[in-house]
């Protein structure tokens, strides 16, 4: 298979599906901190962006060398997403009860560095799937498919971060509170897709 318009098409379109549970987190955030700067957005946005290239080049490397062991994991994945967003959905909750005055910050808890690793692990965990689609590339395609997706991610998330933090700034010290529902609802909704399907 060479790098045909399909190859392309395909590789756009695998970005927005596997974005939109990144878009959601991104919005939560920037409900969550309507104060954030256009550095801290880059840096959230391209932590997405990344994982989203990584997880299905894991995939990838599974599907062509250690399928058998990743078939076992895969079932594994709905109940890791819930945990994860379940957890830092709780945090984000506490974080809007406590934080009564409705103060503006940048920095909370659930934008912390780890913080931000396991939104990225949770949101990009499905990703891993995609190795399965993408198994007749080669090397080469599969990085390029990859790099494709994680640049689609990155503009997606871009502009939930963006769209939240214009709410959030309307919303003053509620806005966590509602973050915090998103990301408990998004860990439910990857749950229940992925233990009915």
């Amino acid at each position: 298979m060479l790098f045909t318009f399909a190859f392309f098409f395909n590789s756009i379109f695998l970005g927005v599906g596997l974005a939109m549970d990144a878009f959601s987190v991104s919005l939560a955030n920037g409900l969550n901190a309507p104060c954030i700067k256009w550095k801290k957005m880059s840096l959230i946005a391209g932590t997405f962006a990344l994982f989203q290239i990584l997880m299905p080049l894991i995939g990838w490397f599974c599907v062509h060398n250690i399928a058998r062991y990743f078939s076992v994991f895969q079932k594994f994945i709905p109940w890791i997403a819930l945990v994860l967003l379940a957890f830092i959905g709780s945090n984000m909750l506490i974080e809007g009860l406590k934080n009564k005055e409705g103060e503006c910050n940048e920095q909370t808890k659930a934008l912390t560095f780890g913080g931000l690793i396991v939104q990225g692990i949770a949101t990009s965990i499905d990703a891993l799937s995609v190795g399965f689609t993408i198994s007749n590339y080669n090397t080469i395609m599969a990085i390029v498919s990859c790099l494709i997706i994680g640049i689609v991610t990155f503009f997606i998330c871009l502009g939930g971060i963006a769209l939240g933090k214009k709410f959030g700034t309307k919303l003053a010290g509620k806005a966590s509170i509602l973050g915090g529902v998103i990301l408990i609802l998004i860990g439910i909704e990857i749950f229940l897709t992925g233990v009915i399907y």
